[in-house]
């Protein structure tokens, strides 16, 4: 949501490159935005219509890039795998368990090699990780886009054009599990209530995951980045269902099957943030002036996160989903989510029921 305060620092926008975001915004507004979503739905296990695949670049020698073109996006979009061992020589009845990665609200997926070297974690060989992009800010859902429909449909081009294309052509199974980063930590979770068997366990970190408990937050971030944020979902009033029919929070006894480990920091300085670390960049509106944040607050988006989190993890509790939880003193920034993502994997592989957990 903010621009960098130091050189790790990743607010919800979470990318420090500030020319791989202006490129982004380019595509975003040179698209025509967003379209309808209006209830949860199960999973087509039709799969829809998969996407023509451009291009197929090998990165390194587990990272493969493909670059595909995506009717629900209106444009070419990226999907990153890192691919188990063995893949390379799979048959064609060959399937291997998978693990979702979702990107913050910067989309971009070379965050989880460049920041957390997931291609250097040796549980992950006998696994397909599937990295994909998202737009700039584009909250894991099919826009609004005030009733008039049209792309980015981000939730249709994961799961109805991305997954359906992985299991057909290139080994990805049907066990499936989902972690994420701050908007990533709200799409695992909004996509596994939303389509019930999706995932068999789902992660966020510092994740944005109950919306509507902070609705002006959502105005101050996309006011912030130049969008127009009643297309996302609407008015949080007048549209106030489909708001909910995203959120975690009013989906909770949709996740009763489904594993849910929440992790976020309080926006304080923690442990892993350097000496005298300074406050965010002030976003106008982000700030409830009936609600201030504590004088010891450095990073405000995160103690937005902190929040929400806490509230959803009560609300699951009651609602009977297997909850775990990690919170600590910290702010919204890839050293924790690093480390949160390795603290939180071997739950995951256990619901994969690979040999590494």
């Amino acid at each position: 949501m903010q621009t960098p305060r130091r050189p790790f620092s990743r607010p919800l926008l979470s990318r420090p490159l500030f020319s791989r975001l202006l490129l982004a915004l380019t595509t975003v507004f040179t698209t025509a935005l967003l379209a309808p979503q209006q209830a949860a739905a199960a999973v087509d296990d039709s799969g829809g219509s998969p996407p023509e695949v451009i291009r197929e670049k090998r990165l390194a020698p587990r990272l493969v890039e493909l670059t595909l073109h995506s009717a629900a996006l209106g444009r070419e979009a990226k999907v990153r795998l890192l691919t188990p061992d063995g893949w390379e020589r799979r048959a064609p009845g060959d399937r291997w368990p998978v693990l979702y990665l979702l990107a913050g609200g910067h989309g971009d997926p070379e965050a989880w090699t460049q920041d957390y070297a997931v291609h250097e974690l040796p549980r992950l060989r006998d696994v397909l990780v599937v990295m994909p992009e998202m737009p700039v800010f584009g909250f894991y859902s099919d826009w609004w886009n005030h009733g008039e429909g049209g792309p980015p449909g981000v939730e249709s081009f994961h799961l109805k054009e991305v997954r359906p294309l992985l299991e057909r052509r290139y080994g990805a199974g049907t066990r499936r599990v989902a972690a994420g980063e701050s908007q990533g930590g709200f799409g695992a979770l909004s996509y596994a209530a939303r389509h019930r068997g999706l995932f068999r366990a789902v992660a966020s970190y510092s994740g944005y995951v109950h919306p509507l408990q902070h609705p002006h937050a959502v105005k101050a971030g996309l006011d912030y980045m130049g969008m127009d944020w009643r297309a996302l979902w609407g008015d949080p009033v007048a549209q106030r269902a489909n708001w909910q029919a995203h959120d975690p929070y009013y989906l909770a006894e949709r996740l009763r099957g489904t594993p849910v480990h929440l992790s976020s920091g309080d926006g304080t300085a923690g442990a892993l943030d350097p000496p005298g670390a300074e406050p965010d960049p002030h976003v106008p509106g982000l700030e409830d002036p009936a609600d201030p944040f504590p004088e010891d607050v450095v990073s405000p988006t995160e103690a937005i996160m902190g929040e929400e989190s806490r509230t959803l993890a009560a609300r699951l509790t009651a609602a009977g989903t297997p909850v775990t939880t990690h919170f600590y003193a910290g702010t919204h920034s890839p050293p924790y989510w690093s480390r949160e993502l390795r603290h939180s994997l071997p739950g995951l592989l256990r619901a994969l029921g690979t040999p590494s957990a």
